[in-house]
């Protein structure tokens, strides 16, 4: 029979996966919005966000409660800090995938160039969420540490992303706005990939009882 501590943690882990599933399916959904520029869309991802907060509610409710109930000590301790810091990074993933929603509503159309790098950095940037939950489900240290090389990949993607924006924008002044609007875009995606990289560091920190920055 499974230990009272490892159900409860088994809870936890499902609930932490159906939020990483929620969050991934805003940012993709905002993503779609941003290519055809569908306000109305928009304004439904927008209002997804309070699924994710309750999610993030219930996680730190569950760990709270075994902390005080169970008393664990060592790794089962650490794994249980690290959900409620997990749960907080999804929470800003989504927050920021709202961001980009957000966008769409003020953006005034057409696009200013068909979407490359953008779009490439968002794929990625998802593979990375589905990874770091994957990793921190099976303590898989060595997936975990390689979400810094893909970070620094997302990190390459957004530099050119915002270089070519600026030069369309000196050369195209009236598409200044929604330039502006599209490096937002960049940064926001920018940013869901380092808390991504901050799901690996959480695995990490599980492992060696270390704090490890994968992000420098």
């Amino acid at each position: 029979m499974r230990h009272p501590l490892d159900e409860k943690q088994h809870a936890i882990v499902k609930l932490l996966n159906k939020m990483g599933q929620e969050v991934e399916r805003i940012f993709i959904g905002s993503m779609d919005c941003l290519r055809s520029l569908d306000r109305e869309k928009a304004a439904y991802w927008i209002q997804e966000d309070k699924i994710v907060n309750e999610l993030e509610r219930k996680v730190d409710d569950e760990c709270v409660r075994l902390i005080a109930t169970q008393q664990p000590v060592a790794k089962d301790l650490r794994k249980i800090i690290a959900a409620m810091k997990i749960s907080t990074d999804l929470e800003r993933m989504s927050d920021l995938a709202v961001d980009i929603a957000k966008v769409v509503q003020r953006i005034d159309g057409p696009l200013m160039k068909p979407l490359v790098d953008i779009p490439k950095m968002a794929d990625l940037t998802v593979r990375m969420t589905r990874q770091g939950l994957e990793s921190y489900i099976r303590e898989d240290i060595v997936r975990a540490r390689e979400l810094a090389s893909l970070d620094d990949e997302v990190d390459h993607l957004y530099n050119r992303v915002v270089r070519d924006l600026f030069e369309l924008m000196g050369s195209n002044p009236q598409m200044i706005n929604q330039g502006m609007y599209l490096a937002f875009v960049g940064r926001y995606i920018e940013r869901i990939a380092d808390h991504a990289t901050n799901l690996g560091e959480s695995v990490l920190y599980i492992a060696t009882a270390d704090r490890n920055d994968l992000n420098s």
